[in-house]
């Protein structure tokens, strides 16, 4: 990779760096702040938690399932386009010429290399890749979550036992929701990365405005504000 990496022009590889250290720096950000108690995560966080420990308390959990149920829904939609993507990717790579043909006929589309051309697509891919991973997993997570749900404490069981439960199956339910933002924060920056075949400072532009789109919604939008109002007692 470091060698495919030195092929490319010199504009274009600090074009790929400003976009790794955006994406990186914004990820550590995330998760500072969202360790800190100030983003829509934390604020699900502890709605998980409330929905967890009242899960204990009902007979019927009919609900508690579908509501589990669309969630999986949600994250396997993502998973399955992660693979039709990279399908396409790969397929864009392998047409060689023809494929390379075609993209500069496109309006906007920067002249380069071929070999330019597919390492530019092979990154994307990479990114893509990612998210599959990422999305993969957390569909694992709700699985768990699954167990967990048939495994929890009766509504007469002790409320030190349900309060332990409500704890950690939260945590595992969270745990699946940070690994699908982290999937689905990839398609953001995947969809920056496709402006690099117009040109490197689109590029970087694209990637900015991404990391702008995704700070506001994460920590400054109205619906993360609805979130915390719900909250009980003292809020961050």
């Amino acid at each position: 990779m470091n060698a495919a990496l030195t092929m490319l022009p010199a504009l274009d590889l600090a074009a790929f760096a400003a976009f790794m250290a955006l994406w990186v720096g914004y990820t550590l950000m995330a998760d500072r702040m969202t360790a800190d108690g100030h983003s829509l995560l934390s604020a699900t966080a502890r709605h998980r938690r409330t929905w967890m420990r009242n899960l204990c308390d009902r007979e019927v959990r009919v609900a508690d399932g579908a509501l589990l149920g669309n969630l999986m829904r949600s994250v396997s939609f993502f998973a399955s386009a992660s693979i039709l993507i990279l399908g396409g990717l790969l397929a864009l790579i392998g047409s060689g010429d023809r494929a390379y043909a075609v993209v500069q006929d496109l309006p906007l589309v920067s002249a380069s290399g071929r070999g330019v051309f597919e390492i530019k697509a092979i990154l994307l891919a990479g990114v893509f890749v990612y998210a599959f991973f990422q999305i993969t997993w957390s569909l694992r997570q709700f699985n768990y979550c699954c167990i967990l749900l048939g495994a929890a404490p009766p509504p007469e069981a002790e409320a030190a036992a349900k309060d332990t439960f409500a704890e950690h199956a939260a945590r595992l339910n969270e745990l699946g929701a940070a690994s699908f933002n982290r999937g689905l924060r990839a398609y953001y920056f995947a969809l920056a990365m496709m402006t690099w075949f117009i040109h490197a400072g689109v590029f970087v532009a694209a990637t900015l405005a991404v990391v702008g789109v995704l700070y506001r919604r994460e920590f400054r939008s109205k619906t993360m504000k609805a979130l915390h109002a719900a909250l009980p007692g003292p809020r961050p």
